[in-house]
């Protein structure tokens, strides 16, 4: 039960002692929440009452069923602005039918979320690359910054792309509404400053009440200041999200964008946030069904897509959360503040959620990851530049494609081209290394040692034999040739195909194939094959320097004809 039902392990054997970190955690989060909610949900084309509805059922229906204990699920940047992408090219932002349209895309992350739990395809998300993920995120949250200048310059900004976007900046610099930018400005020093002090304290709630304060005390929406205004209170009433099949078409790609996405964030966060608690295992395809049923639930009570976020969880981790009753608390704070503390937002200037979503979004830009790649390997480097360049110029969802086909043409090409060595022996032993990074190494004229590492199957047939044919070019008195196959972990009816062809055509040139080292699967394939019946049974071999002893005839105690066993 505890398999389905995660949160049963950490009820069943609470501690005492854990309630007041949980309920610290819970409120520290809670006050946190309040603010990022509305901000995100403005970020996201909606009205900012959608971000509390978002950080209250799913946040509890997450800490039942998620099997990581400080996760901080709610909205998050990187899932609003692709909320606002998605949608905003279907309904104006802002509008009934995105609003609409929005909780029914919660409908449909939840599934396939779900879905990919159940039937256990978590491994799927293991196709974008570390370097993808990387320039995606740095491309999207320069995107996610600038597309809240409208907010903090006070005036409305059109173009879509980040450089579109700043072109009309500065061709508009005269309209810029100081006030805002003042109040925008020293809203983003203020959060700066508390994070650097301390980030335990909720700088967001307290740049809120300041801009509050600001603006009511001076009267600044008088002079241009753009402000929320009212937000209405109570719960959000339940009610099944309308859909029809257009809709459900349209959405479709932004459901997968956002599934994946949402996905690898808050996989990514928990697992690191895991690594330093040892009581408890973080499962991938369970955080799938915990966060597809957290949107699916939450779709019925008007929230938008939601996800682990990366701030939220490592203050929730700080903060002494030890259970998911931290989140429950966290969720209880924002009913409370639905119920009885939503006019108090009345005055709150744009420009400071704006400031708010900024602070948080710029620091995932990672610019050392960049570094670290140029450094240690070109080709992860070329993939995260790619990739962000292709979200900044393209889009959001263009960007996330553009890298997941970059990740797959690079796993295609790694499994096709894998690394194949000729082996020398190294003097006074009985080991062969790579004649390429050792020096002095012993060769024969008449023998060709060969080591493939990788599985030896279609994909990768026609480089294996490329590669023997210009090593065997080298040797132009070559008779035997010793296939090292330690690190061939299986064959396929191609390679069996090929193997067949490669004896015949050595017999023909009088060279002789022996193998050495081959693992018992592979064995079995190879008996099974009739290659073992090709070759004859002496001709393989436990050792490289066993079947090189073999040729030479220097073997004296060994006996030559190797048993081919089944295990092992």
């Amino acid at each position: 039960m505890k398999k389905y039902f995660p949160f049963l392990d950490w009820m069943f054997n609470y501690k005492r002692a854990d309630l007041s970190g949980d309920l610290t955690a819970g409120l520290t989060v809670g006050v946190m929440l309040i603010p990022q909610g509305m901000a995100y949900s403005m970020l996201a084309g909606l009205p900012p009452i959608y971000g509390l509805y978002a950080s209250t059922i799913p946040l509890i229906i997450y800490a039942l069923f998620g099997t990581s204990r400080q996760l901080a699920v709610g909205p998050v940047a990187m899932v609003a602005l692709l909320i606002s992408s998605g949608v905003g090219a279907l309904a104006e932002l802002g509008s009934t039918e995105f609003i609409s349209l929005a909780i029914l895309l919660a409908l449909m992350v939840g599934m396939i979320q779900l879905s990919m739990g159940v039937f256990r395809l978590g491994f799927v998300v293991n196709f974008l690359s570390h370097p993808v993920i990387a320039g995606f995120t740095s491309a999207a949250a320069l995107i996610i910054g600038f597309s809240q200048l409208k907010h903090l310059l006070g005036f409305k900004i059109e173009g879509g792309k980040v450089h579109e976007l700043l072109v009309n900046v500065f061709q508009n610099l005269d309209k810029i509404n100081y006030p805002t930018l003042t109040i925008g400005v020293l809203a983003i020093a203020t959060l700066l400053i508390v994070k650097k002090v301390n980030r335990k304290i909720p700088g967001p709630l307290i740049v809120v009440l300041l801009g509050i304060a600001a603006v009511f005390g001076f009267n600044m929406a008088e002079v241009g200041v753009k402000i929320v205004k009212e937000v209405p209170s109570g719960l959000p009433v339940f009610g099944i999200p309308e859909w029809d099949m257009t809709s459900f078409k349209a959405l479709l790609p932004t459901a997968l964008t956002i599934s994946f996405v949402g996905f690898m964030e808050s996989i990514a966060v928990a697992k690191a946030i895991q690594s330093k608690h040892k009581n408890y295992e973080v499962v991938s395809n369970q955080e799938l069904i915990g966060l597809g049923l957290a949107n699916i639930v939450g779709s019925f009570f008007k929230a938008f897509p939601v996800t682990g976020g990366f701030s939220r969880t490592a203050v929730n981790d700080q903060a002494g959360a030890k259970t998911g009753l931290a989140s429950i608390f966290s969720a209880v704070l924002i009913v409370i503040t639905l119920l009885f503390l939503t006019p108090y937002f009345y005055y709150l200037p744009n420009a400071v959620l704006a400031a708010i979503i900024m602070v948080a979004v710029f620091g995932l830009i990672d610019f050392k990851e960049a570094k670290h790649l140029w450094q240690i390997d070109k080709r992860d480097f070329t993939l995260f530049m790619v990739t962000a360049v292709g979200t900044l110029f393209l889009g959001i969802e263009e960007g996330i494609l553009i890298g997941a086909g970059l990740s797959l043409l690079m796993v295609i090409y790694q499994v096709s081209n894998p690394h194949i060595a000729e082996l020398g022996k190294v003097p006074n032993s009985e080991q062969f290394r790579n004649i390429n990074r050792f020096d002095d190494l012993i060769q024969d004229k008449e023998i060709l040692v060969v080591r493939f590492d990788a599985q030896l199957y279609f994909a990768n047939l026609s480089y294996f034999k490329e590669n023997l044919q210009q090593m065997e070019a080298k040797k132009p008195q070559l008779k035997y040739v010793i296939l090292d196959a330690k690190s061939i972990s299986s064959l396929d009816s191609s390679a069996v195909h090929a193997l067949h062809d490669l004896i015949e055509d050595y017999e023909q040139r009088g060279i002789k194939l022996y193998i050495a080292n081959a693992i018992g699967p592979v064995r079995d394939i190879l008996q099974k094959a009739h290659i073992v019946e090709a070759l004859g049974a002496h001709r393989f071999h436990m050792r490289v320097i066993e079947a090189v002893n073999d040729i030479k005839g220097r073997q004296e105690a060994f006996d030559k004809t190797y048993t081919l066993q089944t295990n092992g």
